[in-house]
């Protein structure tokens, strides 16, 4: 069991995380390298024996592997990204960076996303130091950089380049799941994420007869663009459930007493009401238009345009996105990835996802535990060239008006610090037995 100290050391480190700036704005501009000097000083403090790794200067990971008591037991890492998302300070309550902890609440960028989580595996595995205890199975705990970006300098770079300190781990556990979801009813669901869909970043290049603004040009490239663009954005995704999403939605209409019709899921999705948001997104592949570049001045116009979309795909339907991606750009406008990564599937009848459910249970007993597949994507999709398949499991105990899912990446990201409480005592009971 996770003691006080240990309750206490999460607060302290979420905080203090929080306060080491690592936001990461793409294209190489981020120093991770403070907040990983942080955690592996905790890390030591525990008597591990942290290294840290750069493929660049500053965008630091660390790596340290705790033994377990079962040395014929499979190893299971442990992972929590150090770098954040931007965050404009003007439109916020308090500073984003200043981790200040008022009225029981701990404010502050990364404080879901995910520097709670970082702070969780921390004050565990210190907490397991002072009372000489080890986890069942060796666990390789890893905090990288990069996640919020291309993961080139974070988990990218170790699963490529040190693949050797991960030997032994067959699964892994990292952000974005069971955490407290209220559906405005009373009943609180804590979705475990079991599948990521694909990650499609894609660039649109549009060429065209450059000339004068004036001048008809049935050859305008931002016009081709512009009809590619529309194309995608108002493209209709078939629907396709994935074993994770059918098991979802199989567990959630039994919550319901619903008749689990799944000729019609989008009235099966209409019955379960707020629920429905922990399935909807991944019930399709998707693809939104997120950017445009064309032209340099009113009344030229340019022989090229770009745009940039954020496609998804879900395990199985890389083949269909790209299929439809080119039906949909035509025969005047290219598309490539700009940033490609596989689809996830985990199995939900493991070992493992029944001693996450029963670490959840045991200190959320009114809560319903149900699988499900995250809409984005994570650190799990870099390490699965390793064969270690991903959870996500970041607990968090939230009471109602906290949406968890609103708060990633959104103005006035905060945790409760019952909620870190929370995660530690789960966090702590799974990872002992897992």
């Amino acid at each position: 069991m996770a003691d006080q100290q240990a309750l206490d050391e999460v607060v302290r480190f979420t905080s203090d995380l929080i306060r080491i700036d690592t936001t990461n704005r793409g294209g190489g501009d981020c120093q991770e390298r403070p907040a990983a000097e942080y955690a592996a000083e905790q890390l030591a403090g525990a008597g591990l024996e942290p290294m840290m790794l750069e493929r660049t200067k500053g965008r630091t990971n660390v790596v340290a592997r705790v033994e377990g008591s079962d040395p014929s037991a499979d190893a299971l890492l442990v992972h929590g990204h150090l770098d954040v998302v931007p965050a404009e300070a003007a439109d916020w309550s308090v500073p984003p960076f200043s981790g200040e902890i008022r009225d029981g609440v701990v404010w502050g960028r990364g404080a879901v996303d995910m520097k709670n989580m970082d702070a969780m595996i921390l004050s565990v595995v210190r907490g397991w130091a002072r009372q000489g205890l080890r986890p069942r199975r060796d666990l390789v705990i890893a905090f990288t950089a990069d996640e919020e970006a291309s993961a080139v300098d974070g988990s990218g770079f170790l699963a490529d380049e040190h693949p050797e300190l991960f030997e032994g781990c067959t699964e892994g556990i990292s952000e974005s799941g069971a955490f407290t979801f209220h559906d405005g009813a009373g009943r609180q669901i804590y979705p475990i994420a079991a599948g990521e869909r694909g990650t499609g970043w894609l660039k649109l290049t549009a060429r065209g007869r450059a000339g004068h603004g004036s001048k008809v040009n049935k050859e305008n490239a931002v016009t081709r663009l512009a009809a590619a663009v529309t194309r995608i954005g108002e493209h209709e995704w078939p629907l396709r459930l994935t074993p994770t999403v059918r098991e979802a939605l199989a567990e959630l209409a039994a919550l319901y007493g619903i008749e689990t019709d799944l000729t019609d899921v989008d009235r099966l999705l209409e019955k379960l009401g707020p629920a429905a948001k922990l399935v909807e997104a991944t019930v399709r592949n998707s693809a939104n238009p997120t950017m445009l570049e064309a032209g340099y001045k009113l009344n030229v116009i340019p022989g090229e345009a770009v745009a940039y979309v954020d496609g998804r795909y879900l395990p199985g339907g890389e083949d269909e996105f790209r299929a439809t991606l080119d039906l949909l750009t035509g025969p005047d406008v290219d598309w490539e990835f700009s940033h490609r990564e596989v689809a996830l599937q985990a199995p939900v009848d493991s070992p493992t996802y029944a001693r996450m459910r029963a670490a959840v249970e045991e200190f959320a007993p009114e809560g319903h535990v149900v699988p499900y597949c995250m809409s984005g994507g994570t650190d799990a999709k870099q390490f699965s060239r390793l064969g270690i398949t991903g959870y996500g499991f970041a607990p968090l105990k939230l009471p109602e008006g906290f949406d968890y899912q609103a708060l990633f990446h959104g103005v006035d990201e905060r945790v409760p610090v019952e909620a870190l409480h929370f995660g530690v005592r789960v966090l702590d009971r799974f990872l002992r037995t897992a």
